[in-house]
């Protein structure tokens, strides 16, 4: 049977057909087409390493969406060296306005924009009453159509990062089913967070699956008040734990300078790395603007309004 061909006879690749059933290959997911532009609200004090870590995290988030529109907006930004969340909320509005007087003044059927022009995903792993209710009133005092999603977790993926980080620093085996040991694994893990008692509730939810992964106890303790993480360490020594670790449950920019070292010293714990910009987080962050805006592997290609 004769195939296809191109110049000078060579065969032509022909696009595979697409499979159909039950087992047939999901298709990419991709951004909608108008989808509003994602804009991560970074809290705490702006600095070159936090840029970065924001870039590296809206990155993964690009790559796992492709055709994200994606930016950082500083919650303390001064609008010259490191944009403002206002700025970059009043930007992307601007933006939408511009895209649709472009369409219409070449001739195009469209129709005028509705809905958020950006979501907002705060850069926070658990309640912070203080910093959301800023971000919530930036938001508002922008005048840009946008929305605000919740934080991050709890989520068993920031277990993960928690585990990921603390056996970096050579306190817990990376994989409890490997049978080599670490002379160094902590037998008690003090999970360190900001933002009250709110926080170190919900920092006790993503504890308990941090406990299940490495067998261990792991109790919440608030990096906020005044010796919190010495108490919550001698808790854990009391019930028999000898080795101790703090884990922060915190992406690092909303860390105020020296507060981790000083806790952890007082504690007489060694500490371990915030979570950064690991893989998991950047993904957590997609998964909330997926979430608010109802995109999934379904209804990927369809025009958000």
């Amino acid at each position: 049977m004769s195939s296809p061909t191109g110049p000078a006879g060579l065969p032509v690749r022909m696009p595979r057909p697409r499979q159909s059933g039950r087992h047939r290959r999901p298709e990419p997911l991709a951004a909608p087409e108008g989808a509003p532009a994602l804009v991560l609200a970074v809290p705490g004090e702006p600095s070159a390493a936090v840029r970065s870590l924001a870039e590296e995290l809206v990155s993964i988030a690009r790559s796992e969406l492709p055709g994200l529109e994606a930016a950082i907006g500083f919650l303390d930004g001064d609008d010259t060296e490191y944009v403002s969340l206002t700025g970059v909320l009043q930007r992307a509005a601007a933006l939408r306005v511009e895209r649709y007087e472009l369409a219409v003044a070449a001739g195009r059927e469209v129709a005028e924009p509705e809905g958020p022009a950006a979501v907002v995903v705060p850069l926070l792993v658990g309640p912070n009453a203080e910093l959301m209710a800023r971000i919530r009133q930036t938001v508002a005092d922008s005048g840009a159509p946008a929305e605000l999603t919740d934080v991050l977790g709890p989520h068993p993926l920031l277990a993960e990062a928690l585990h990921v980080r603390l056996s970096e620093a050579g306190l817990a085996r990376a994989d409890r089913a490997r049978l080599f040991t670490v002379t160094t694994a902590a037998d008690g893990i003090v999970l360190a967070t900001t933002g009250g008692v709110e926080a170190v509730q919900a920092a006790g939810i993503t504890g308990m699956l941090l406990a299940a992964r490495l067998a261990v106890p792991v109790m919440a303790a608030a990096l906020d008040q005044d010796g919190s993480v010495a108490s919550v360490a001698e808790q854990l020594r009391n019930a028999g734990s000898a080795q101790l670790a703090v884990a922060p449950y915190l992406v690092g920019p909303e860390l105020a300078d020296g507060l981790l070292d000083d806790a952890a010293k007082a504690a007489d714990c060694p500490v371990a790395e915030p979570l950064g910009a690991y893989p998991a987080v950047g993904k957590l962050v997609l998964s909330g603007y997926m979430t608010l805006l109802g995109i999934s592997a379904q209804q990927q290609g369809a025009p958000v309004r």
